[in-house]
């Protein structure tokens, strides 16, 4: 199967299209206990319903655990990333894994023009190229292996 005919709607489609928001003026500890519970790697930061930054597990390590802040006082707009990525729906798998290895980002905002459509992680690309890689597999697999009755 061609990765250029694959978008990214078709992993949407097949997952939780939840995607977790923190106010930038919420703690680190509000926005890590939300992560933690949902089993999430990032959520949207807001602010008066604009998307101003995206937080993820990244900039805790990088922002909050490295130079030891306080997680009860130190505010999500303090730390997140505030130039974030994203990628439009119609993208292909190909082009966003290009995108999240070249940029070296496991989360990715979808938007569809301005509206948030969902987030699409590096686990989500790589499961996905796993069940293409096995498909494929099992097509020849079967070619090769199946009696010919003509």
């Amino acid at each position: 199967m061609d990765l250029q005919n694959i978008t990214i709607k078709s992993i949407l489609n097949e997952k939780s299209s939840s995607v977790y928001f923190v106010e930038d003026s919420d703690t680190v500890i509000t926005a890590v206990r939300l992560m933690n519970k949902e089993k999430i790697g990032s959520v949207m930061v807001v602010s008066k319903n604009q998307y101003v930054g995206i937080f993820t597990e990244r900039d805790v390590l990088n922002r909050v655990v490295s130079p030891r802040l306080n997680t009860k006082k130190t505010l999500v707009s303090e730390v997140m990333t505030k130039n974030f990525s994203s990628i439009d729906v119609s993208l292909t798998l190909q082009e966003t894994l290009h995108i999240m290895t070249k940029n070296r980002i496991r989360h990715l905002p979808v938007f569809q023009n301005t509206r948030l459509l969902g987030m699409v992680s590096i686990g989500d690309v790589t499961r996905k190229l796993l069940e293409i890689n096995q498909n494929e597999a099992n097509s020849l697999r079967d070619y090769l292996f199946t009696s010919y009755s003509g």
